[in-house]
């Protein structure tokens, strides 16, 4: 009897760790699965950002490329009314959209390192008090911002006195921690 209750003693202190063993285990798994789901939603919310910068560059891209095609060439006898600087572009053009809305358009990025589309309509004719411009944001956060303007026989200028549009203009748009390829777009080109 003696060595039956001795028997019985061992199996319940093998049961009990064995029970440890397979606590210890099971928490190391759940560990395990709680650091690889966190690092799965991390990963899931860093792609989810870089797409949805991503769809806003091309955003800005097609509109900034548009802009600049749809750009008015002046009429005859009277140059195309568009300044070219380094950091600023001045010019008439149309608004991506329908209908067409031609507007009187400055691009340039403002002290909150936002690239800025500065418009407001554009009517031939003075006017005795033109309306106020409408500030578009059009991406946040810009480490550079510079254009350049194509002369074929003087290569890129970084600004543009003539009277003509330029044969291209470059825009080299830089959002903060990341890279983009320059726009390079010849104005003018999509008029109707």
């Amino acid at each position: 009897m003696a060595a039956s209750c001795q028997g019985r003693r061992d199996a319940a202190g093998f049961a009990l760790l064995e029970m440890l063993v397979a606590l210890v285990v099971l928490s190391l798994i759940a560990g395990g699965l709680s650091q690889g789901l966190r690092f799965g939603l991390q990963v899931w919310g860093r792609a989810a950002t870089l797409i949805e910068a991503g769809d806003m560059l091309d955003a800005v891209d097609r509109t900034l490329r548009h802009m600049v095609a749809q750009m008015h060439p002046g009429q005859l006898g009277q140059p195309a009314p568009m300044i070219g600087e380094a950091a600023r572009l001045g010019f008439v053009s149309t608004l991506p959209g329908l209908p067409p809305r031609r507007v009187e358009a400055v691009l340039l990025v403002d002290a909150q390192r936002r690239l800025v589309l500065r418009w407001r309509p554009y009517l031939n004719a003075q006017r005795l008090r033109p309306p106020d411009f409408v500030d578009t944001e059009l991406l946040r956060e810009v480490a550079e911002f510079t254009l350049a303007y194509w002369q074929p026989d003087g290569g890129w200028s970084p600004r543009w006195n003539s009277p003509d549009l330029p044969a291209l203009i470059r825009i080299r748009l830089q959002p903060a921690g990341g890279r983009w390829p320059d726009i390079v777009v010849a104005p003018g080109l999509d008029r109707p």
